[in-house]
C-alpha cells in the first residue's frame, strides 16, 4: 500500500475523516513530521489486512479480515508503539516493536500511509502504516502472534475487527466501536477504512451514530440515580433538622418550664408574706380594781 501523500507530500493532499462525532486530527506529511524538533515524540502503528470473501452465517459478507490487538490495560489498539528517533528510523522501530508482539512481518516506508498530530499536553505525532495481506498470510501472522515474545504479557491477543453491521444496526462495527480504543488507534480504523475504501463512508458514519446512540440510556440510571440521592439527602436532612427542632424545643420548653416553676417557688412566700397584714401583738388589758359590792346594811343605814 503506497503512502496517500508520499515522502514529501503536502499535508493539505491528505483527506479528513470527516465522521460526525469523531474528533478531527490534525495531518501532516511524512516529510513534516521528520522536521518536527526534539521535542516530540513518534509512535508507529500498523494495520494489516486482507481480503476475506467469507460470509458471516451464509449470508453476511465479511469483505475484509482488519487485525487488531487487545493491550495489557485492556484498551484495543493497533499492533506498534514508541520509536526513538535518536536511534532508529520509523519503520526500523516500527519493526523492532512488531518482532516483540507479532514475531513474523517487516513494514517499508512503501506501507507508509498517513501521520497525524495527537491531542493532548504531549506533543506526540502519530504514524499510521497499512499493509494488505492475503488471508493464508494474515492467518499465519496470528499464529506467529501466540507465539510472540509479548503474548500474555503486553498483548493480550489479536482480534478482528467486524466490518459488518447486522439487521438491529448495532451487531457488528457499531458494537466493536463501543469498546475503549488507547490514543489515536479508533481515528486511525476508521481513517483507513474510509481512505483504503473498505467501507463506505456513510456506513462508517452510521456506526459511529449507532454507538453514540447506545451510549445514552447508560446516561439514564445516573441520572435516576442522582435524583434518588437528591431526594434521599432531602428527606434525611428535614428529618434530621424536624428531630434536631424537636429535641431543641422540648429541651427549651422543658429548661423554661422548670424554672419558672422554679421561680414561682421561691417567690411565693416572700409575696405571702407581702400581703398579709403586719400582725402587732394586742396589749394586753390593764385590770381595772373591782368595786367592792355595797352591803343592803348601809343602804339601810343611810336610809335611817
Amino acid at each position: 500500500m503506497a503512502a496517500l501523500t508520499g515522502s514529501a507530500g503536502a499535508a493539505g493532499l491528505l483527506p479528513s475523516l470527516s465522521v460526525p462525532g469523531v474528533t478531527e486530527l490534525k495531518p501532516l506529511s511524512r516529510y513534516e513530521a521528520m522536521r518536527l524538533g526534539p521535542g516530540w515524540s513518534h509512535s508507529c502503528h500498523a494495520m494489516l489486512y486482507a481480503p476475506n470473501p467469507g460470509m458471516l452465517f451464509g449470508r453476511i459478507p465479511l469483505r475484509y479480515a482488519v487485525l487488531m490487538q487487545m493491550r495489557f490495560d485492556g484498551l484495543l489498539g493497533f499492533p506498534g508503539g514508541f520509536v526513538d528517533r535518536r536511534y532508529w528510523s520509523l519503520e526500523d522501530g516500527l519493526n523492532r516493536v512488531l518482532g516483540l508482539g507479532l514475531g513474523c512481518v517487516r513494514l517499508t516506508e512503501a506501507d507508509y500511509l498517513c501521520s497525524h498530530l495527537t491531542e493532548g499536553p504531549h506533543r506526540v505525532v502519530a504514524h499510521f502504516y497499512a499493509r494488505q495481506l492475503t488471508l493464508e498470510e494474515l492467518h499465519t501472522i496470528e499464529i506467529c502472534a501466540v507465539h510472540s515474545r509479548d503474548h500474555g504479557l503486553e498483548v493480550m491477543g489479536m482480534v478482528r475487527v467486524p466490518l459488518y453491521t447486522q439487521k438491529d444496526r448495532m451487531g457488528g462495527l457499531p458494537n466493536f466501536l463501543g469498546n475503549s480504543f488507547i490514543g489515536t488507534a479508533k481515528f486511525q480504523l476508521l481513517f483507513a477504512l474510509k481512505v483504503l475504501n473498505m467501507v463506505p463512508e456513510e456506513k462508517l458514519a452510521e456506526a459511529v451514530a449507532a454507538t453514540q446512540k447506545q451510549k445514552k440510556p447508560a446516561a439514564e440510571p445516573a441520572a435516576v440515580t442522582a435524583a434518588v440521592t437528591a431526594a434521599v439527602t432531602t428527606n434525611v436532612t428535614a428529618a434530621v433538622t424536624a428531630a434536631v427542632t424537636t429535641n431543641v424545643t422540648a429541651a427549651v420548653t422543658t429548661n423554661v418550664t422548670a424554672a419558672v416553676t422554679a421561680n414561682q417557688m421561691v417567690a411565693k412566700p416572700a409575696n405571702e408574706l407581702a400581703n398579709q397584714p403586719l400582725a402587732v401583738p394586742a396589749a394586753e388589758p390593764v385590770a381595772e380594781p373591782a368595786a367592792e359590792p355595797m352591803t343592803e346594811p348601809a343602804v339601810e343605814s343611810m336610809a335611817e
